[in-house]
């Protein structure tokens, strides 16, 4: 997926999450976000986009919208929030970054909602209706649906951007050897016999796989700073 939308004197760059060589840590949200106040760092924007259009994507699509109507929020998402960067002031105190992509999120997913449900006749608020008013009174299945599967979309996300952390820091074939048995639970017996490897090469990936796994997913979790 490359994909890249221009605004100004900003280029959003859409590249792969599988990197050859990652970073060996990823940076705190508040010296990222403060870097996307320049719509001219491209490194920083680069970063801001591997690190949510997979959360952004996925949870359009759980609200029930098309892969083009996902793509489209996810776009809009991300030039949105380039829009409101220059006067936006990173405070823990007030609100999470994860609350506010959340807000952010689900007013793109709601008015692709509205639209397809003008071109079936239905009316979903009138044009005097705040904002705040419209998310409280809206009882479309689908918002409700993404407001349910908020947590488990933010920790798939965690988990995702913390196994290519950590396929870059081992051999190709303890990694596929962990994927094998535990992401996909294949049989051991189908792994030892297809990979040509014993029980014990198996389960020795398994614990080394896993124990970088769960430092990264912490390291991930606070750089994230939910």
């Amino acid at each position: 997926m490359k994909e890249a939308a221009t605004m100004g004197g900003l280029t959003l760059v859409a590249c792969e999450l599988m990197n050859d060589t990652p970073d060996p840590f990823l940076p705190t949200r508040k010296s990222l976000l403060t870097r996307l106040k320049n719509w001219d760092d491209q490194e920083g924007w680069r970063e801001f986009f591997d690190t949510y259009w997979k959360l952004i994507y996925g949870a359009a699509l759980q609200a029930g919208l098309t892969d083009a109507e996902a793509q489209d929020v996810l776009q809009e998402t991300v030039i949105g929030v380039a829009r409101k960067m220059r006067g936006f002031k990173y405070d823990p105190a007030i609100g999470s970054f994860k609350a506010w992509l959340r807000l952010n999120i689900r007013s793109r997913i709601t008015e692709h909602l509205r639209k397809k449900a003008s071109h079936k006749g239905k009316i979903l608020y009138s044009a005097d209706t705040q904002d705040t008013d419209f998310f409280e009174a809206l009882a479309d299945p689908a918002i409700s649906q993404l407001e349910a599967s908020w947590d488990a979309e933010w920790e798939k996300n965690i988990l995702e951007l913390a196994l290519e952390q950590v396929k870059g820091k081992m051999s190709a074939k303890q990694f596929l050897l962990f994927e094998l048995a535990t992401l996909k639970q294949v049989p051991m017996a189908k792994i030892t016999r297809t990979m040509g490897v014993n029980i014990g090469q198996v389960y020795l990936a398994k614990h080394r796989v896993s124990r970088l796994l769960k430092a990264e997913i912490t390291k991930v979790r606070k750089s994230m700073n939910e």
